[in-house]
C-alpha cells in the first residue's frame, strides 16, 4: 500500500526571516519586539601585560554581572572588501597631473588588487545585540501586512509606542557603550542603511562579494513598506527609509 502526503511547499524568504522591519536604525521584529545592534572594535588581547590582561578580563565579568538585560554577542569572517577604497585611489589617479605620481598611484591599486586575490584576506567583526520585549498587549488583535487578520499574527505597534519603546531601548545602548568603552572597546551604533547591508551580508554571502546593494533611499516597490500603524498627521516627508519583508 502507497501512502500520499501533501506536497512540501517551500515557504517564501518572508516566512524565514523573523523581523518585519528596520526603522530608524532599530530592528523590528514579527512579534513587536526591537532589537538595536553595536559594530564593535577588538582589542589585541596578546599584546597586553598581564596586569592590562587581568584589568581586562575583570572590567569585561563586572560588565556582564552588571547588566538586567540579555544581550547577544556575534561575530562575521568574510573576505576583505577594497572596493570603495580602490574606486577613490583609482578616481585619484585619474585625475592626477603629476605623471609620476599617477604611476605610482596606479601601481599601488594593482598591487592591492593582486595582494587580495592571492591572500585571500579575511576580515573580522563583531557586534553585540541589544533586545528590547515590549510588554503584551492585553486581549490585543494580531494584525497580518496591510492591516489584514492572520491566524500567526505579527505583533504591531503604534509609532508613538515605537518612539518609547525606542527611548528605553537607547537607554540600554548607553549602558552597554559606556561599560565597553571603559574596557578599551570603541562602538558604534548601526544606522538603517547599515543594517539592511549587514543582513544582506548574512543572509546573501556569495551575491554580496558579486552585487553591491544600492541606497536604502534608492529602493522601490512594494516590498518597501512600514508596518507600523502611525497617524496622518504626524507623519514627516524626510523620514528614514524602512525595510519590511
Amino acid at each position: 500500500m502507497k501512502l500520499f502526503g501533501k506536497k512540501n511547499q517551500v515557504g517564501s524568504t518572508q516566512d524565514i526571516i523573523k523581523f518585519a522591519e528596520i526603522r530608524e536604525g532599530v530592528i523590528i521584529l514579527k512579534d513587536g519586539n526591537l532589537r538595536q545592534v553595536l559594530l564593535c572594535s577588538s582589542i589585541n588581547f596578546d599584546l597586553k601585560s598581564e596586569q592590562e590582561q587581568d584589568a581586562i578580563i575583570y572590567r569585561y565579568q563586572s560588565f556582564l554581572n552588571s547588566l538586567e538585560f540579555p544581550i547577544q554577542i556575534l561575530m562575521q569572517s568574510k573576505k576583505l572588501d577594497l572596493s570603495n577604497y580602490l574606486a577613490k585611489l583609482d578616481k585619484v589617479s585619474k585625475e592626477q597631473t603629476n605623471e609620476l605620481l599617477k604611476y605610482q598611484t596606479e601601481d599601488y591599486v594593482d598591487f592591492v588588487r593582486k595582494l587580495i586575490d592571492v591572500a585571500n584576506i579575511m576580515d573580522k567583526r563583531f557586534y553585540v545585540v541589544i533586545p528590547y520585549l515590549v510588554p503584551p498587549k492585553v486581549n490585543a488583535p494580531k494584525i497580518g501586512q496591510l492591516g489584514q487578520q492572520s491566524a500567526e499574527g505579527v505583533g504591531t505597534l503604534t509609532y508613538d509606542e515605537f518612539k518609547k519603546y525606542k527611548t528605553e531601548l537607547d537607554q540600554r545602548i548607553q549602558v552597554v557603550q559606556s561599560s565597553l568603552g571603559s574596557i578599551g572597546v570603541r562602538t558604534a551604533l548601526l544606522n538603517t542603511q547599515q543594517l539592511i547591508e549587514l543582513f544582506y551580508n548574512v543572509y546573501n554571502p556569495e551575491e554580496a562579494s558579486k552585487e553591491k546593494l544600492i541606497n536604502a533611499e534608492d529602493l522601490q516597490g512594494e516590498v518597501v513598506s512600514s508596518e507600523l500603524t502611525r497617524p496622518e498627521e504626524s507623519k514627516k516627508e524626510n523620514e528614514q527609509p524602512s525595510l519590511t519583508t
